[in-house]
């Protein structure tokens, strides 16, 4: 009879031991709820303040659907130091190429010294990093000149950008802990706002200040722009897969805060939870980097970079191919392009 009170006694006492670990699950699963949805409601709020979307590309005939068709996003670094949000050029402009069809990305990296000519500038040659400018001054816009001349380069549509600052660079690297990269030959360069970083070859952890020299690093190195876009571009993977994992909910409050004074982007705000699941979706092994050859040449005194004719031809094929696109050539700008007959390689 003690044998079936104590047996009895026992279950009681594991139910109440399942119970009250079930109170415990279900208090710990609502804080962290409750938490995700305060700090979530934060990033999104940030994120609808830095909306900035720009009209449809001139060289699309429908609009886009993210999670169903092919789209671009040109990737921004400007370098704004001052408080004016329009007192700046861009210091990296990256295109990424993305079809969720295939689930793949191309990406490319323009370098700032590119000779161009800028749109809406009455037909002024030089880098093509000089395009917000000219947007300022026309009043198109800086960034829909800057939009402009990456399509009249590449002749594929631009149909979404992220842009950030220097600082808002930094932050964001900071708020996330850092990242993991591998230098792979020595040098340094001078940090922003003071001192120098210096870089070995092997695994180094970076922060904010550090990274933004990391990335941009180009003369007296190996490989000069072609190394440092490879180095943009590692960087940029590493910070969106962080970022696309939000496995820390306390950086929100730093990430918002870092957002809304640097950040600013062309997505309508319900867009972003599609666009975070098709880069979820993506394999890393089907993210492909594309390099592009230049030429050394000068423009009076200045150094400068130009693509040849078969390269752009080489990436536009690329590229289009990839956005699953055939260009309208009436839409098409080829003020920079050689006649065909004309074309050496």
């Amino acid at each position: 009879m003690e044998k079936v009170d104590r047996n009895r006694i026992d279950r009681v006492k594991k139910k109440r031991r399942k119970k009250g670990l079930k109170r415990l699950c279900l208090l710990f699963t609502l804080l962290v709820l409750g938490c995700g949805l305060y700090f979530g409601s934060q990033l999104w709020g940030a994120l609808a303040d830095s909306s900035h979307r720009l009209d449809q590309s001139k060289l699309r005939e429908e609009e886009v659907k993210i999670k169903e068709d092919p789209f671009t996003v040109l990737l921004i670094g400007t370098d704004q130091r001052t408080t004016n949000p329009n007192d700046f050029r861009s210091d990296v402009l990256m295109l990424a190429a993305i079809n969720p069809k295939t689930k793949s990305a191309k990406l490319i990296s323009i370098p700032r010294d590119t000779y161009v000519t800028i749109p809406n500038s009455g037909g002024v040659k030089t880098r093509i990093n000089a395009a917000p400018h000219y947007g300022r001054q026309s009043g198109v816009g800086v960034v829909e000149n800057t939009r402009e001349v990456v399509q009249n380069l590449l002749h594929v549509p631009v149909d979404y950008y992220a842009m950030i600052n220097f600082q808002g660079f930094e932050g964001i690297v900071d708020s996330l802990g850092g990242v993991d990269v591998t230098v792979k030959q020595s040098f340094s360069q001078a940090m922003i706002g003071g001192g120098r970083a210096y870089f070995q070859p092997g695994p180094m952890h970076l922060n904010g200040k550090q990274t933004l020299a990391y990335v941009r690093k180009r003369k007296g190195v190996a490989g000069g722009d072609f190394a440092r876009n490879e180095r943009q571009q590692e960087v940029v993977g590493l910070l969106l897969n962080k970022m696309v994992r939000f496995d820390n909910i306390g950086k929100f409050s730093e990430i918002t805060e870092t957002l809304g004074k640097n950040f600013q982007h062309g997505f309508q705000v319900d867009e972003i939870p599609a666009l975070v699941k098709v880069y979820q979706d993506i394999p890393k092994e089907n993210v492909q980097s594309i390099q592009v050859k230049v030429v050394d040449i000068k423009v009076g005194k200045a150094d400068m970079l130009q693509i040849p004719q078969a390269e752009k031809d080489r990436i536009r094929k690329i590229l289009q191919q990839q956005l699953e696109y055939t260009p309208n050539e009436n839409l098409i700008d080829k003020t920079d392009d050689v006649p065909q007959s004309n074309a050496t390689n």
